[in-house]
């Protein structure tokens, strides 16, 4: 047998396994994840196998858990009333630059633990959010635009602190 027939018969089978492999390379495996959203319920057509099934409501619950607050007892709420009291009777005073430090010593605690937001512009007393506590327990207080004072008694948020985050969209 001449030497390039010996080659190309050698050969053969090498070409026939790289065409081969080559072949299974591009074929896609089955895959066991969802490959897309199920259709809603009022959509019409056929349901992908399998999908993700979407629910609006779960994923804007699951996008502001952040905002859940850790359950306190009625013993802990009890407690923290003479801070409440007091938190009341600051915010309804008389406005001026040190409403930090008088919410820190209504609330006993030192004025870098008080979360303070103001809600708009013009007299510092009137459009304000506070909050602070001890522990689990936070009072916060508000003061809306025309001077009204809302004092409650709260876990703190899932974060740790007292006022809830800002976030949203």
């Amino acid at each position: 047998m001449p030497r390039s027939r010996r080659r190309f018969l050698a050969a053969v089978p090498l070409v026939l396994l790289a065409v081969v492999t080559a072949g299974c390379a591009n074929a896609e495996r089955p895959r066991a994840e969802p490959q897309a959203y199920c259709p809603l319920p009022e959509e019409q057509g056929p349901t992908p196998s399998p999908c993700i099934p979407f629910d609006w409501n779960q994923r804007v619950a699951e996008n502001h858990a952040y905002r859940d607050r850790i359950s306190i007892t009625a013993e802990q709420k009890e407690a923290a009333a003479p801070r409440a009291k007091a938190l009341t009777a600051v915010l309804g005073g008389p406005a001026d630059d040190g409403l930090g430090a008088a919410v820190a010593e209504a609330l006993g605690v030192r004025p870098e633990q008080v979360e303070l937001r103001r809600q708009g512009y013009g007299v510092p007393a009137h459009g304000v959010l506070v909050g602070g506590g001890k522990g689990r327990v936070c009072v916060n207080g508000e003061v809306d635009g025309a001077g009204h004072v809302e004092v409650e008694i709260v876990g703190r948020t899932l974060e740790g602190t007292c006022l809830p985050g800002e976030g949203g969209h």
